[in-house]
């Protein structure tokens, strides 16, 4: 029988003190960040709550499912927009009635705070591309730590978020370039002009569409995505890291993706789970699972 080696599996835990997982259980999770406390579907949480309903009714807003994105449900003292922060950073959090999403993806603080570690003082700048950018928090971690940082996102408005939280984060001189762009196509395109990254984040979703009507499936399109990447990292690339939050995939998935897209590199990969603990207890709520390719100077 031929010998394979095994894998190690890491779990990072969020350890960001603005956010609290306080239960979670029967496709539920009752968490708080900024002060607020929610309510909002979890599919990962198949096990039964913890606290009693009187902790669970404190929420002072509920993500309603139904129709296609489900609602939102405030009390009167339930704000719509609000502010927290990560370190010196401010960040904006806002209920929309088209997702129960509010701007940050707690879970991904480990993540964060690896970013702030790989702090440079090169000049120029070493380049980072953040596709899939969301609300930009990656984004200023990165401009922080000293990258020259283009964020890639197909949504107008999670841009102009991005744009937000640079401005109340006093980072308006950061070197950001904000782009409203299909991840594949920009892709392709900095392909065609020849430039080339010394880092990668890739947070794709499970499905969605670009600003021209392009259809994204990550079963489809995330591994020619990734070896496309591959074209776009300079000869000093430092690291790629993915974070896949598709229900049916495996960690080990995102090695093998990794691997191939950096065949012949070298380095290292790293791969794992990220996850929530909830609070009085030891459960951790696993939410995403994540890899991370490093150079060879970087592993």
């Amino acid at each position: 029988m031929a010998h394979i080696d095994v894998v190690d599996i890491k779990v990072l835990v969020s350890d960001w003190e603005n956010h609290r997982l306080l239960d979670s259980g029967d496709g539920l999770k009752l968490e708080e960040i900024g002060g607020v406390r929610m309510v909002r579907s979890e599919p990962k949480a198949w096990w039964k709550k913890s606290l009693p309903p009187s902790e669970w009714s404190k929420a002072v807003a509920v993500h309603e499912e139904g129709g296609r994105e489900g609602r939102w449900k405030l009390n009167a003292h339930c704000p719509r927009d609000w502010e927290t922060h990560l370190g010196k950073l401010k960040l904006q959090l806002r209920f929309m009635d088209n997702s129960k999403q509010f701007g940050v993806f707690a879970e991904q603080s480990p993540h964060w705070k690896w970013l702030a570690e790989q702090k440079t003082t090169a000049t120029p700048r070493p380049r980072l591309l953040n596709l899939f950018g969301y609300t930009g928090v990656a984004s200023l971690v990165a401009a922080q730590a000293g990258w020259s940082v283009t964020h890639v996102d197909a949504s107008k408005p999670a841009v102009a978020w991005g744009r937000r939280n640079q401005e109340i984060s006093g980072m308006n001189q950061e070197p950001i370039r904000w782009i409203i762009e299909d991840a594949p196509t920009f892709v392709k395109r900095e392909i065609k002009r020849g430039n080339q990254y010394e880092a990668i984040l890739l947070d794709p979703p499970a499905f969605g569409r670009g600003p021209s009507g392009e259809f994204w499936k990550v079963e489809r399109d995330l591994a020619p995505l990734l070896r496309a990447c591959r074209e776009l990292l300079s000869t000093q690339a430092k690291f790629v890291l993915l974070t896949v939050y598709t229900i049916d995939a495996s960690s080990i998935l995102c090695h093998n993706l990794l691997e191939e897209s950096t065949q012949g590199l070298g380095g290292k990969i790293d791969i794992g789970e990220l996850a929530l603990r909830q609070e009085g207890s030891q459960r951790l709520l696993p939410l995403s699972l994540w890899g991370r390719w490093q150079g060879k100077s970087q592993g």
